[in-house]
């Protein structure tokens, strides 16, 4: 692999993509960004637009695309991540996990550039076990609302597999557990951003259920770490990996970890628990510490801090924070 590779991010406008771009433009790479929009947002990657080696391309990955010149890697993070809004078009998010995952390996099996695959641990559904291991085949709702983001990502995983099998594509898979992090849309409707933004405008706090479902968060930092650990491991027959932070939480001590850390006076109030929403999930990362040698390091409250400062910022520019909470 040179020295210097032309990169694509397909989802690099969104929340892990705009932050995977900065890092390999800083490493000198030349990177394309292909991101449609429907979740990414152009402010994570204006201050990129003036790099040299920096290209934007507005194009939704359900429809295939053509790059001039060489790729030598593709991370394929295109697709809403959170429940309100993959829900909002469940078509269109299945194609974007199934006709997106098929477009980005037919250009890496055209360039011979390597492919990473974003996928999830929704890929596990509601778990009959904790942790999850890899091997572990999951409990998935094919006729529920989750099931176009949980059975698309799955079925993503299945076409990297044949492709690897019957092409040769060098593919690499991750199944990515809750991360959380600066860069997050304050409006994307997953439960770290919903606390912090409904705290910070001194908001009830929206628990659903008992709150005692529980959840492991992973620093953004820490997760792009191991992605790009992964995307330079040399492996003749990879299988997914699981990338997660496996300190476990109830989702009521994250609100009140939340609640401290703001110093809000919200109160929390419970709703009812969503339709097939996880009681667990816990990754057991044994295969990433042994191939990868890696491991979370930011833990919960400091990775939630510089968070809740990203979030501050964004939302006093937007002028929609609390006087108590600037």
């Amino acid at each position: 692999m040179p020295l210097r590779r032309t990169v694509l991010v397909t989802g690099g406008a969104g929340f892990l993509g705009s932050q995977l771009c900065a890092r390999k433009l800083q490493q000198g790479h030349q990177v394309i960004c292909l991101d449609n929009l429907q979740t990414g947002r152009m402010r994570n990657i204006t201050p990129l637009m003036s790099h040299r080696s920096f290209r934007f391309i507005e194009h939704d990955v359900i429809t295939p695309y053509q790059l001039k010149g060489p790729v030598h890697q593709i991370f394929n993070l295109a697709c809403p991540a959170s429940p309100p809004k993959y829900q909002l078009d469940p078509i269109h998010t299945f194609k974007t996990s199934v006709m997106g995952a098929m477009n980005a390996l037919e250009l890496a099996r055209e360039k011979g550039a390597k492919v990473f695959q974003a996928s999830t641990s929704e890929i596990y559904g509601d778990p009959e076990i904790s942790p999850q291991p890899e091997g572990y085949r999951g409990c998935v709702n094919t006729f529920g609302p989750r099931a176009c983001y949980d059975e698309g990502k799955r079925a993503a995983e299945t076409l990297f597999h044949d492709y690897h099998h019957r092409y040769g594509v060098q593919i690499a898979i991750a199944r990515i557990f809750n991360t959380y992090g600066p860069f997050m849309d304050p409006q994307d409707g997953r439960v770290v951003s919903n606390f912090i933004n409904q705290a910070l405008r001194g908001k009830d706090i929206t628990v659903y259920g008992s709150g005692g479902q529980t959840r492991s968060f992973c620093y953004s930092g820490d997760l792009l770490d191991a992605i790009e650990a992964l995307m330079d491991l040399n492996e003749a027959a990879p299988a997914p990996v699981n990338l997660g932070n496996p300190g476990e939480f109830t989702v009521l001590e994250l609100a009140r970890k939340v609640c401290t850390l703001t110093g809000t006076r919200s109160q929390v109030v419970f709703k009812d628990l969503p339709q097939d929403d996880p009681k667990q999930r816990k990754p057991d990362i044994s295969v990433a510490r042994s191939k990868l040698g890696w491991q979370p390091k930011v833990r919960l409250e400091d990775g939630l801090h510089r968070t809740i400062r990203h979030f501050q910022a964004e939302m006093a520019e937007a002028g929609h924070l609390t006087a108590a909470a600037r």
